[in-house]
Parts: C-alpha cells; structure tokens; sequence
C-alpha cells in the first residue's frame, strides 16, 4: 500500500469532493481518482460513497478512516526517530525523563558531570505514560532514561528481564503533603482514620510511574479514610501546583516539596504513608556510544564515593541522598 493513498483518502475525507481533493493533494482529477479507486482495491471494500452529494464514507470507510490516521501518525513518528537517531552525534547524549527529574536529581546528579565532561545532551522531558520510557530506550529513542523506582512499579520489568544496566543514584521520599492553613504550619487536610468525611485527592494518571506507588501507600494505610480524586495528572509538578492551591492532598517527591516544606507553604499530613524512591539511571548495554561509556563510569565512581562517605548507622541523612 502506497502511503500516499492514505494522505489522498484523508484530503477526499475532509473536502468531501474530488476535484478540490486532488487540486489540494496537486494531482490531476483523474489520477487522484485512480488513486483512492486503488485504495478501494487493495482493501477489498468500498470506502467512499459516491451516490451522494457531498461525498460520503461507507460504514468501512468511517473505520478505515480512523486506522489511516493511526498509521500516518505511526508512520510520520518512525521518520522522526529515525532522523533523531540518524543525527545524533557519537558526543551526544540523549536522556528521557520526567519534568520533575530533570528539575531536581538531573539537575543535582547529572548535570555537572555532563558540564564538566564536555558532552552534549539531548532532553526529552514529556508527559509520556511509563512504559513509553521504557519502549523509548528499548528502540533506542534515547539512550539512558532517568526514573524513580518502587517493588510496586511494574513498567521497568522489560528492562530487567532483558538485562539492561542500571546504577542506584539517590533515594527520595514519596510524601502526602497539603497546603498548610493560613496564620500557621498545620495541614490544611488531615486524615482521620475512620472518618466518613471524604479527603479530596490530586491523584496521579494510570500511566504515571508514580501512580503505583500512590496506590501502593494508601493499600498499607489502616482504616483508610474516604478518597475522593478531584484531579488526575501525569506529572508530579502539576499535581503540586494544585496541592498549593488548596484543591487537596497529594503525594510528591520529597526532593520536588522540600523547599515549601521548610518554608511553611506545605505541610506533610501523615509521616506514616511515605514510601521510600529510588532514583535510577538505565541504559542498553549494546549501546557503546562513547560519551555515554564515559558519563556511566563518572556515575559509577560517584556512587562508589557516595557509599564510601555515607554517614555511620545513626547519623542523620539527607532523604534525598
């Protein structure tokens, strides 16, 4: 199937006639007819009725027609990535990872190395949902992602059943905050176990990497008091523009809060529903770009560093590492 066939049918779709469909596509009447007749051909049915003025789709049609969009945009994202891939030079670095990441452990971690180091990086920061990290790094869209990790985040499995590297670069917290009331530090919200007073939530999208870890929290909490989600994000920064706005609780990333939290703008609402983060770093081993090479073992060597310095049992530690 010619992919212009598709582009053609799509232009019929939305001029609803002929001759304005192939003036838009540049062709002459006749051969943009014999092109969407040989469309019609190589599917086997009808997608166009023609019995009608304007032009109408078939019931086939209208199904084809949401599949043709699909694959155009498949099509159109694959030439991306290729050319990304393509033009990426042996000197650059292309990360994925989430808003919040890049705002805090990237900046903090990573950052420096890759200044000092003299490379290039690439940054994808997006909404992606989870797996799309996974699936990124697996094409070799990118080639390291930055993620938090929890036993309850299921969408790294493919990583480690196929044995891709990772090194342990923090840790953070994961902590229930609310706005803190006015004229004092206290939350704004508080659970009560028990209640039937219902606790307004700013909650995670099932595609979130921090979804299984909110959910995860409030499955351990005893008695847990009624939620209601008021809102549902992707990403941690949103749900913690909302918590400031006094719409609900929520949990974040300690390393995003702690600034509000030690100016008083937040509050932590329950020291018991904190679950402890990782922060990985993962690459595929078959990916010998040399900056790459050269960043992980300057990753390595911090970490061993890190583990060397750690304070002794009983000390006081940073919770993010």
């Amino acid at each position: 199937m010619d992919i212009a066939w598709l582009r053609d049918f799509e232009a019929l779709v939305a001029c609803k006639n002929f001759s304005r469909a192939a003036e838009d596509r540049n062709v002459s009447q006749p051969a943009f007819s014999r092109r969407i007749r040989a469309l019609e051909n190589e599917i086997g049915v009808r997608l166009i009725n023609r019995d009608t003025l304007p032009l109408a789709l078939t019931p086939a049609g209208e199904v084809f027609l949401s599949q043709a969009r699909i694959m155009l945009r498949t099509y159109e994202e694959t030439i991306e990535r290729c050319q990304t891939i393509d033009a990426t030079s042996e000197n650059v670095i292309r990360f994925a990872a989430s808003q919040s990441l890049y705002m805090t452990h990237y900046k903090s971690l990573i950052a420096p190395l890759v200044s000092s180091g003299g490379v290039d990086t690439d940054l994808n920061s997006t909404s992606w949902a989870a797996d799309q990290f996974v699936s990124a790094l697996q094409q070799s869209y990118c080639d390291a992602i930055l993620t938090y990790w929890h036993p309850s985040m299921e969408f790294l499995g493919p990583l480690e059943v196929a044995n891709f590297e990772h090194l342990t670069l923090s840790a953070d917290r994961f902590v229930p905050v609310s706005r803190t009331k006015r004229g004092g530090g206290e939350a704004e919200f508080r659970f009560k176990p028990g209640s039937k007073d219902t606790m307004p939530l700013l909650s995670y999208g099932a595609g979130s990497a921090l979804r299984a870890v909110q959910d995860f929290v409030l499955g351990q909490a005893v008695r847990p008091q009624k939620m209601l989600v008021v809102n549902q994000n992707a990403l941690a920064s949103s749900v913690k523009a909302m918590i400031l706005e006094g719409f609900g609780m929520g949990w974040l990333p300690l390393s995003l809060c702690e600034t509000e939290l030690v100016g008083g703008r937040l509050a932590i609402v329950d020291e018991r529903l904190t679950a402890d983060l990782q922060v990985r770093i993962y690459r595929n081993p078959k990916n010998r770009k040399g900056a790459l090479d050269g960043l992980w073992t300057q990753l390595q060597r911090d970490q061993a560093l890190r583990v060397i310095t750690r304070p002794a049992t009983g000390a006081p530690q940073s919770p993010i590492g």
